[in-house]
């Protein structure tokens, strides 16, 4: 007896199953209670931005300078995925993407190591800043996002603010919180406005003011005196406090009378000048607003946090909040948890119900049970498993519970099938045959479990993004087979002698079906038999060609990742560098008026010149960084999918055409950005342009943005090539201000801080959660006016005042643009979404291709077109590298498609090793390819998009398909040494085993069901249920041929 049955009977009549049983139902109760619940699987995406400033440099000096050496000393951190680098006019910023798995932790201690061990990486005498790091990853994106507003006009967004940062302290106090912030409110800040006239009057310049202010807001501890036998400390107390304390600092003397700062400047305190502007909008009109966002700290639960958080707001509410302020949830990860994790557990309940019903009409009533406690139980260790190894509940993991339905049930089913066979054929005690029952499929199932296993576990081990995305599916479902395989061969004899026991069976034979004889036996004709064989092989190769064409026909559209339906999407805008946040301001209220007329739209929060709270996809795209004033994003928020009839893609690309007549009017470039379904890229279409030179790489994105442009169904077409601004120059006159005794460097500190302010310190308050600013500078009407600042003097070493105006000449010209690099080379890049019946960006890739290569390239150079890799020579030649959704299709399907060959391998060295032969493996294989057949036909009649979740389920059907062909091959040698001939052999093995591979089959297709409905996995189930529906039909035929074929041959040859 095989070690199946040995362990039937060791656990078959011991009390201590029922006890293992019970452990396991407490473990999986025990999982589902303290396993956090979440939207997505938490990915480790570490990321950095390193920022150095060199100020006074030009773009290119900047490059030379700072972003090159700055890249090579990074890129040489253990663990780095891509290295990029922008350098503008006076700042370089590098931005550090690490490979998928590098811990937060780790990523920045060895950034900091590199950082402080090469802090000589400048050449002498270059003047740049300490670098900056800020850091970015997963728990960086908020879950909870609270729009505040409100209807009272008397309220603007500074009153807002107050509330807001009131609220911080309130929420940061919840358990799980890792980062409360407030979008939005101009901040609270102390003016100080200078009047040119009167600092001329009084013979004062801005520098001298800004030395008074500085010197004034200093308080020190001078030591200590003792006194009566007590040492006392003396403190110099001179910070300023209020108002007051400012307007009475005395600045300068005129005709031996103090001047204070209240006679040449007026002092206020109050809101800043609007930098950025946050509003929210409806049918019934917008208000302003500022949003708190909340993260949470790593491996806390979303959905508790969420609903803690939202528990204290209701009770600050007519306290912190006051009854006249509006609280708007804009964001709750929590709640979308919760919903999504409830739906799928409600579906895992019923994918159970449906196989058990499906046993019960099968088998019967008592075996239906069995297989049902079998399930149950497989389903609850495995929940522990996934706690265990570290996943959360999320829609991933869930599913994989749920498509593993239907493979967790085989053993059992064929376990239980073969008990109530032999139920009807045994006379004996139960408890004598019962073992041998499960011995005998024993050998075929526990090979047909590790099939199974070796099909799924190497996707476990695909790189990138979509490894760790998709891991829980071959990691919980290998679990769950090996866990499933273990009760079958404990649990499941142990019930059966108890459940099944007083139902007697009898000695009839078992009738099979007809249909057998009459489908098998001309293929087993010792004359036709032949010509019938060679006839259904030729009718399979058929097939499997006509199914792969419908791909190269475009009947099935070949796509990374299929759209979501989700309850929000973005408006993404960048105006060109020259315009003001007003200008952006007026873009998102036009567009804002368009969102808020569709129907499933039950709010907007529009951001002009500051970020929106990130999610996934914008921490992978750096949105966090889009505080500029010519930026700005609506986020859109729909109502729930089921109130709604058209998907979230639907109503985004609806918007498309009604938007972007608007931006083109105010020339700006517009994105309706989507939450991408998996893993998300830079922009689903990316041409990277690389070359010797910035002109011709310029030249070269140019001419490619048009034959985007040209291209259909291309949209929201970008560039990392805006028009350059215009700037003015303000020169120093040298010889001038030497003639004038006037230090050039006081020149250019009094032109700044005439143009843009200068912040001298803080006001020292006692109730203010944030520092006040002290801002000297001019008069926020005159600071779009050059006369102004003109009029600021600069004191001589004399003592004498001198106009700005008798120092400074002014001249036209154009920045510099902006320098791009990706890992060490000189890029543009030229990005695009595509929209339209065939939105996948591989069929508009291959269809610019041809014009890209009729190109014109500069130099008289060749243009290279790289798919996989960056070009190793950019001095000779210009290259094309597509990027974007191409680049991590590529990475999936090509680590999918190794896995899915070493799975092959695998399932051969196994059935090798069971059957001790080279040929036979390949019979019970050769199903594998008629999954095909199932496959692509099955998507093309449904309309679906084959993707990677389709690649999944092909994979998957592998395993589950070469367990039917060993169920088949081991019963008729089972058959063959009982003494049958061979073609009665064949006959019966698949009359005998039809049942429980139809079961199985069934069982399979009904979990894979459950997930049709879903946008992402629908993939999955298609191939599923198609794969497994043609296939199982076809090796029920195709195997009992091709085994015989086999065996009759080696016959005839002995």
């Amino acid at each position: 007896m095989g070690i199946a049955g040995r362990l039937a009977q060791r656990f078959i009549n011991t009390p201590l199953t029922a006890l293992l049983a019970l452990v396991a139902l407490l473990l999986g109760i025990f999982a589902l209670t303290v396993t956090p619940k979440e939207e997505e699987p938490q990915i480790n995406v570490t990321m950095a931005n390193v920022m150095i400033a060199l100020p006074g440099a030009d773009a290119h000096e900047v490059e030379h300078l700072v972003a090159g050496p700055a890249e090579q000393v990074l890129a040489r951190v253990r663990g780095m995925d891509h290295v990029y680098s922008v350098s503008t006019p006076g700042m370089a910023v590098l931005t550090l993407q690490y490979k998928v798995g590098v811990s937060r932790n780790d990523a920045l201690i060895r950034l900091w190591d590199t950082l402080q061990s090469h802090r000589d990486w400048l050449p002498p005498g270059v003047h740049a800043s300490e670098p900056l790091v800020k850091p970015m990853g997963i728990d960086d994106v908020p879950v909870l996002a609270l729009t505040l507003s409100s209807s009272d006009s008397s309220l603007g967004a500074f009153d807002l603010e107050r509330v807001a940062h009131s609220l911080e302290m309130a929420l940061k106090r919840v358990p799980g919180t890792r980062e409360v912030s407030t979008i939005g409110g101009p901040g609270d800040i102390l003016r100080i406005d200078m009047d040119p006239d009167a600092l001329r009057a009084h013979q004062l310049s801005a520098l001298q003011i800004a030395q008074v202010l500085q010197s004034a807001n200093v308080a020190v501890r001078a030591g200590s005196t003792v006194r009566d036998n007590t040492q006392v400390s003396i403190v110099s107390s001179d910070f300023l406090r209020t108002v007051e304390d400012v307007q009475n600092l005395v600045v300068g003397m005129t005709d031996n009378k103090p001047v204070y700062l209240s006679e040449v400047a007026h002092v206020t305190r109050g809101p800043d000048q609007p930098h950025h502007y946050v509003w929210t909008g409806t049918r019934q009109g917008e208000q302003p607003a500022v949003t708190v966002a909340v993260t949470k700290i790593a491996g806390a639960n979303a959905v508790d946090v969420a609903n803690h958080l939202l528990s204290t707001v209701q009770g600050l509410k007519n306290t912190l909040i006051p009854p006249h302020v509006t609280l708007t949830v804009t964001r709750n990860y929590g709640q979308t948890a919760q919903a999504k994790a409830s739906k799928l557990i409600e579906k895992l309940i019923f994918a159970t119900t449906s196989v058990i019903i499906l046993v019960f009409f099968s088998l019967g009533r008592r075996e239906s049970m069995i297989v049902g406690a079998a399930v149950l139980l497989t389903l609850a260790v495995t929940l522990f498993a996934s706690w265990a190894v570290g996943f959360t509940l999320n829609r991933v993991s869930l599913f994989a519970l749920i498509f593993s339905i239907g493979i967790l049930v085989d053993d059992a089913i064929v376990v239980v099938e073969n008990i109530h066979r032999h139920r009807r054929l045994s006379t004996g005690p139960m408890v004598s045959w019962i073992p041998a029952a499960v011995d005998e499929v024993g050998g075929p199932t526990i090979l047909a479990t590790l099939t199974v296993i070796a099909a799924l576990l190497p996707m476990a081990f695909v790189s990138g993004l979509m490894g760790p995305y998709m891991s829980p599916i071959p990691i919980n479902a290998s679990m769950g087979m090996l866990l499933s395989l273990a009760i079958a061969f404990t649990i499941t004899p142990y019930l059966a002698l108890r459940w099944l026991l007083g139902d007697h069976g009898h000695t009839d034979p078992v009738a099979h079906p007809p249909i057998f004889n009459r489908v098998l036996r001309p293929f087993l004709h010792p004359e036709l038999g032949r010509r019938n064989r060679h006839r259904l092989y030729a009718g399979l190769v058929i097939l499997i060609i006509a199914s792969c064409s419908l791909v190269g026909f475009k009947a099935v559209i070949l796509k990374m990742l299929p759209f979501d339906n989700k309850s929000e999407f973005q408006v993404v805008v960048d105006l060109p560098h020259d315009s003001p946040v007003e200008k952006t301001s007026a873009l998102l209220h036009a567009l804002g008026r368009v969102v808020a007329r569709v129907p499933e739209v039950t709010n907007y929060q529009a951001y002009a010149g500051t970020a929106s709270p990130i999610n996934f996809n914008g921490l992978v795209r750096q949105y966090y960084n889009r505080t500029q004033p010519w930026q700005g994003d609506l986020q859109v928020n729909l109502v729930d999918q089921h109130e709604r009839h058209r998907s979230s893609h639907a109503i985004a690309q609806a918007l498309i055409p009604q938007l972007s007549p608007l931006a083109d009017r105010f020339g700006a470039r517009l994105k309706v950005v989507e939450v991408p379904p998996g893993p998300p890229v830079l922009s689903p279409l990316v041409a990277e342009i690389y070359g010797p030179d910035d002109a011709g790489r310029r030249q070269l994105a140019a001419a490619v943005s048009r034959i985007f442009a040209h291209t259909q169904d291309i949209v929201s077409l970008d560039d990392t090539q805006p028009a350059d601004p215009p700037i003015e120059i303000a020169h120093i006159d040298q010889a001038r201000a030497a003639s004038l005794n006037i230090d050039r460097d006081e020149a250019v500190q009094t032109l700044t801080l005439g143009l843009s302010g200068m912040d001298i310190g803080i006001l020292h308050t006692d109730n203010n959660r944030y520092a006040v600013p002290i801002h000297l500078g001019l008069p926020a009407a005159d600071n779009a006016r050059l006369d102004a600042t003109m009029a600021l003097t600069v004191t001589n070493h004399r003592g004498q005042p001198i106009s700005l105006s008798d120092l400074v000449q002014w001249h036209s010209g154009i920045d510099d643009p902006w320098i791009y690099h990706k890992d060490l080379l000189p890029l543009s890049e030229v990005m695009a979404d595509v929209s339209g019946k065939t939105d996948s960006p591989l069929y508009a890739m291959f269809a610019m291709r041809h014009a890209i290569h009729a190109l014109a390239v500069p130099h008289g150079l060749r243009l290279g077109e790289y798919f996989t890799h960056q070009p190793h020579d950019t001095l000779r030649q210009y290259a094309l590298k597509w990027d974007g959704e191409w680049q991590i299709t590529y990475e999936t399907f090509r680590d999918m498609g190794l896995a899915y060959g070493v799975g092959m391998i695998l399932i051969y060295l196994l059935v090798v090793a069971q059957f001790g032969s080279y040929m036979v493996p390949l019979v019970i294989m050769m199903p594998i390819p008629l999954t095909v057949i199932g496959i692509l036909p099955g998507h093309a009649l449904l309309g679906d998009q084959f993707t990677a979740t389709s690649m999944i389920g092909m994979i998957a059907l592998a395993g589950i398909i070469v367990r039917n062909s060993i169920l088949l091959v081991d019963f008729i040698n089972i058959q063959l040494a009982d003494g049958k001939i061979l073609e009665d052999a064949v006959v019966e093995a698949a009359a005998t085993r039809a049942r429980p591979i139809i079961l199985t089959a069934l069982a399979a297709m009904i979990g894979a069901g459950f997930i049709l409905d879903d946008p992402i996995f629908n993939g999955l189930s298609i191939s599923l249920i198609f794969g497994i529906l043609v296939s199982t039909i076809l090796t029920l035929v195709v195997i009992p041929v091709l085994y015989y074929a086999l065996l009759h041959r080696q016959e005839v040859r002995t």
